[in-house]
């Protein structure tokens, strides 16, 4: 239980805003974090692992283009995560308000030649979107740990009032 994530979660509550949380490298840790918060469950919808890349176009809507021709550690790729688990999460028709990813290389190794590291975060609100790149040193723990603490503070940002 992280005190970004109560900050996070009184933010959205404010808003009246719901969350999605879409995750890769962080295989649920930042949905956790969130969940570890009593009275989560008045923001947070739900999340998804979608640790295999092919999960990402078939569970998230990621386009299946981008991910072929660029792989799973993209700046666009986050923001369609994001993105699409409002969708996945939402409820009675409507989406959540707030998506947020993670996707990136925790290591040891990369399968794609990036950085170990290398993180993309993105967030998507009725009003905005961004990612943010990240490149975060250590061993795949303590980046995953890092991914979870930015994801954080990108939602923070971004629905910070």
């Amino acid at each position: 239980m992280s005190q970004e994530s109560a900050a996070v979660l009184a933010a959205l509550g404010r808003r009246g805003w719901t969350l999605g949380i879409a995750e890769s490298l962080t295989g649920g840790a930042l949905c956790a974090d969130v969940v570890a918060i009593p009275g989560a469950s008045a923001v947070l919808l739900g999340g998804v692992v979608a640790y295999a890349t092919p999960v990402k176009a078939t569970v998230l809507g990621v386009d299946a283009a981008l991910l072929a021709a660029h792989g799973p550690v993209h700046p666009q790729v986050a923001v369609q995560m994001a993105d699409g688990v409002r969708d996945v999460v939402g409820v009675g028709g409507a989406p959540a308000d707030v998506g947020v990813s993670t996707t990136g290389i925790a290591g040891p190794d990369s399968p794609d030649g990036q950085p170990v590291g290398t993180v993309h975060i993105g967030v998507v609100t009725p009003v905005a979107s961004r990612t943010t790149a990240f490149h975060f040193s250590g061993d795949r723990d303590a980046i995953r740990a890092q991914a979870v603490a930015a994801a954080l503070g990108e939602v923070l940002a971004m629905v910070a009032e």
